[in-house]
């Protein structure tokens, strides 16, 4: 098999990058080792930034986003058993989208499939071969256990924080940073309304509570739990009772109803540098992680793709290296400002699994003086609906 670009992961980071592509006419093959069932399923972040809707709607995918999103123009920071409205729009001028990860990644497999482009599904024993050369190679089995070789012009790795693509680059030629947080996320979708109009961030002395949504029908809500918790130790009723608890202001009534879906998230940062070598290019959750406190992962992922895919133009064009040359350093910079607010956002949010009095006091101070003052509440909502970005696109490639 050939093509200019292999693109290695069927997530939010490879199916735009190869939308993208397509359009500006470069030939892409999708590799995937789950089904198409579980990728279109799978549920995952679900706050788009106002420039990540911008470049959606820009390459043809806003139909079904602006039919079922849910615009929010503020947050709640909620502590001290009251609430305190970030006013996000107010203050920028910009706003969020609560879209669903996996509908994003729907839209973008619609169009793929629509487009006559391939994706190989249930693909096995993936593994990246030659990336310093001219024509890095990626091997596996296809859905039918058939071994082949995909040779490449340039190999994309999207393939998120446990795929192959990163063990291709030699040890020497990469550093990582990494933090692991003392905590997990416990997560369910409920099949019932949201029981407030817009995002809420609860600070208890209890633990960190999350309430956000999927759609005027159903419910996403999240509690921080031990790093080491289990599963079964939290049946649906206990979950309940927790939230309520940590989300209680006056006059607040907690709805709720069937638990579609339940499951532990561990929380950590983490930075690959560089995000690229040779011909193999690291996008997406296979070159960073980020706590989801700042709702950065997805953004940032679809971010990379997009600067990717101007890189590529020029370069497989012959006409010039010097955007894909500047890639990593380009992105890694808006990486660590993510990073930075992720870690923030975490940071002042939790409370510490020793109960360490000291450090409530001083976050109990953050969340008053962000509340308080303009300068801060105006930085905390700039970086929550994203810094902006070049959305412009090079030439009649991108119609």
């Amino acid at each position: 098999m050939r093509t200019q670009v292999g693109i290695i992961g069927a997530g939010p980071a490879g199916l735009m990058l190869a939308h993208l592509l397509h359009r500006a006419g470069i030939d892409t093959v999708v590799l995937e080792r789950r089904s198409r069932e579980h990728v279109r399923q799978r549920v995952r972040a679900g706050v788009l930034e106002h420039s990540t809707v911008k470049l959606l709607r820009a390459v043809g995918l806003g139909g079904r986003l602006d039919r079922e999103g849910m615009p929010h123009h503020g947050l709640s920071l909620r502590f001290d058993r009251a609430d305190h409205r970030i006013a996000l729009t107010d203050l920028t001028g910009r706003a969020i989208t609560v879209y669903g990860q996996q509908e994003v990644v729907k839209d973008l497999i619609d169009a793929r499939e629509t487009a006559g482009a391939p994706i190989m599904f249930d693909v096995d024993e993936v593994s990246v071969h030659d990336p310093a050369g001219d024509r890095p190679r990626i091997t596996f089995t296809d859905a039918d256990g058939t071994a082949r070789a995909l040779v490449c012009d340039v190999v994309a790795g999207c393939d998120g924080f446990h795929g192959v693509s990163r063990t291709a680059f030699p040890p020497d030629a990469l550093r990582t940073y990494r933090r692991e947080y003392p905590f997990a996320w416990l997560g369910i979708l409920a099949r019932t309304p949201p029981s407030h109009h817009e995002l809420i961030y609860a600070y208890s002395d209890r633990g960190f509570a999350l309430h956000s949504m999927r759609s005027p029908e159903i419910t996403r809500l999240y509690l921080q739990v031990p790093a080491d918790e289990r599963i079964t130790d939290w049946p649906d009723d206990r979950i309940w009772d927790e939230l309520a608890v940590r989300l209680a202001v006056d006059g607040f009534d907690l709805r709720s109803g069937p638990v579609l879906e339940k499951g532990l998230t561990s929380v950590r940062s983490v930075v690959t540098e560089p995000m690229r070598y040779g011909r193999l290019l690291l996008a997406g959750d296979a070159a960073h992680i980020v706590p989801p406190t700042g709702a950065k992962g997805m953004n940032l992922a679809i971010a990379d793709a997009l600067d990717l895919s101007r890189a590529l133009v020029p370069f497989l064009s012959g006409r010039s290296t010097e955007l894909l040359d500047g890639y990593s350093d380009r992105r890694l910079h808006r990486v660590w400002r993510a990073e930075h607010f992720s870690w923030w956002m975490t940071s002042m949010l939790h409370r510490s699994p020793d109960g360490d009095p000291f450090e409530h006091r001083l976050q109990l101070a953050q969340l008053r003086y962000t509340v308080s003052s303009l300068a801060a509440a105006t930085s905390l909502a700039e970086n929550y609906v994203g810094l902006p970005y070049d959305l412009s696109m090079p030439g009649s490639a991108y119609p």
